[in-house]
This record gives C-alpha cells, sequence and structure tokens, in this order.
C-alpha cells in the first residue's frame, strides 16, 4: 500500500474518532445545568396589616381634630389576593365641637398594579360616635346633630428608579361633615428616597379643597353658607427602621383664622365672641408609628 493510500486511511479513522467522541460529548450532561423550570408567582391570598401610631396632633388636610393635643391611632386591614382586594378598620381619639367619643373609619377598596404604576379606588366611612350638637348660651344650635360622612376615592402613583414616587389623588364627599355641602379634595404628592441612608426619606403633598354651600351652623334666620374654599400642602422627613417609622411634617393651610372657624365651628370662636379659630394655621406634627403584617410573621405564607 502507497504511502498515500496509508496516509487517507489514517486520517479518515481519526476523523471518525473526534465525530464519534464528540457525539458522545454531546450525549453527556452540560456543565450549566438544565435550564431551570419556570416559577410560578407566589401569591398571598389573604393577609393582615395592622399600624399603631403615636402623634402630636391629628392633622387631618391641614385642620388639627384633636385641639392641637396628641393622639393615639390604630389600624387593622384585611388584604386578599396580593393585597389586590383591601377592607380595614381605623380609629383615633379626636377633641372636636360636637364631642364625639372617637373616630371610627371602615373602607374598602381595590389596588390593582402593572409594573411601577400603582392604582387605588375606594370608599371611606368616617363615624363618630356618641357626638351631640353645639349649642351656645342661648341655645342657638352651631352644628348638625351627626356629623358622620362618606367619601369616595381614586389615587394613582408611579415609582421611578425605586426612589422617586409620584402621585394624584382625588376624594369627593356628597355630604361632608353632614352640612349639606359636597367636599371635593385633589392633591398631587412626591416622596424621594435619599440615597446615602436606607429608609431615610422626604416627601410632601400640595392640595385644594373645594367646599360647597350649606346650613353649617343650623341658624334658621342666616342663610346657607358657602364654605370657605382652601390650599393645604405638607412636607417632612421620614425614617423607617424594620417595622418602625418616625416622621417629622409641616402642614399649613391658606385659611384665615375667620375662614377657618366657617369650615370647623370651634368653640373658642364662639364663646370668645371673635368667630376665629386657629385649629388650620401652621402646625409641626412629630409621628411614630409600628406596622406589621401577619405574612411577615410566617401567618397566611405565600
Amino acid at each position: 500500500m502507497s504511502d498515500f493510500f496509508r496516509s487517507s486511511i489514517l486520517g479518515l479513522a481519526f476523523s471518525a474518532a473526534v465525530a464519534a467522541g464528540a457525539a458522545h460529548a454531546a450525549d453527556l450532561p452540560s456543565k450549566k445545568g438544565a435550564p431551570p423550570a419556570p416559577i410560578a408567582p407566589s401569591i398571598t391570598w389573604f393577609d393582615v396589616a395592622v399600624s399603631v401610631k403615636g402623634m402630636t396632633d391629628y392633622n387631618f388636610r391641614g385642620i388639627s381634630q384633636t385641639d392641637r393635643k396628641p393622639a393615639i391611632q390604630g389600624s387593622a386591614e384585611l388584604q386578599i389576593y396580593n393585597n389586590l382586594f383591601y377592607v380595614g378598620v381605623a380609629a383615633s381619639n379626636v377633641d372636636l365641637v360636637t364631642r364625639p367619643d372617637a373616630e371610627i373609619d371602615f373602607y374598602g377598596g381595590i389596588r390593582p398594579k402593572f409594573g411601577d404604576l400603582s392604582f387605588d379606588f375606594g370608599i371611606w366611612q368616617y363615624y363618630y360616635p356618641g357626638e351631640k350638637a353645639y349649642y351656645d348660651t342661648a341655645l342657638v344650635q352651631w352644628t348638625p346633630k351627626n356629623t358622620d360622612f362618606t367619601e369616595v376615592y381614586g389615587k394613582v402613583s408611579y415609582t421611578y428608579a425605586d426612589a422617586l414616587t409620584v402621585g394624584g389623588n382625588v376624594y369627593y364627599a356628597w355630604d361632608w361633615l353632614g352640612t349639606g355641602a359636597s367636599g371635593t379634595y385633589a392633591s398631587i404628592t412626591a416622596k424621594y428616597m435619599l440615597p446615602f441612608l436606607e429608609g431615610l426619606s422626604v416627601s410632601g403633598e400640595f392640595g385644594h379643597y373645594w367646599l360647597g354651600t350649606t346650613n353649617q351652623a343650623i341658624w334658621s334666620t342666616t342663610p346657607p353658607t358657602n364654605l370657605p374654599d382652601y390650599n393645604y400642602w405638607n412636607a417632612g422627613v421620614s425614617y423607617t427602621w424594620k417595622n418602625i417609622t418616625a416622621d417629622l411634617r409641616y402642614h399649613d393651610t391658606d385659611l384665615s383664622k375667620r375662614e377657618c372657624f366657617l369650615n370647623t365651628t370651634d368653640p373658642r370662636g364662639i364663646i370668645t365672641g371673635n368667630s376665629q379659630s386657629k385649629w388650620c394655621g401652621a402646625a409641626f406634627v412629630a409621628t411614630l408609628s409600628f406596622d406589621i403584617t401577619a405574612s411577615s410573621l410566617g401567618v397566611f405564607a405565600k
């Protein structure tokens, strides 16, 4: 056999051996392993969120609800299907002209979320048990007998890069504080997580309250009163560590003391006869809150 044929046969044999080795190698498992199977999104069908707060003043849209004194608040919320649906109850001490035992709120709604865009639509009932109409020394009635009222609301927020969240809110009540006047409150909000310390953030809100016409003071000799519309704003800083949040916030409105009295019927304005109130002025409020969910304790696990 010539050297040429001998070389050709050896070359073909070598090629076949390489090909066979490659085929066997292809049958061996990859060092990276098989592709992972798709993981279904985890679902928390039920959860309960509990919150307890202590604050130096219960300031609600720029108006003190506790006569500039401290408040203790608590709430419990049942969340369904990853917090898509929710119902809750909240309570706070108050110091209002009708002298209710407390403020108790019942609410519920839906919170759809699409990526970084979140919505919240719901209804909120404000209930003030044990309240009574306020009469002055001349037995003139200054307030309704019942200031319970209901709001419907819609909220939207967008979070950018897990740091900046901006939002807008609209609330509507057809019988604000039992006065027969409508109340529409709209606001824009912003919150920024500061980069140099985890849990530290700054936030603020600017809103406007449109209030309707009412027989607020229930005076038979007085025509219906146009309740003053007003602007409200707040700004503050918060720090969250685990389940505890500390917040220091500045609140203010553009209501005059006379306009504040018209919206609140502050008893001091009645007793002194000056028809003025300080409940709507500038206020710094410090809040310490504790928040926890049942799922974080292993209850209602995903």
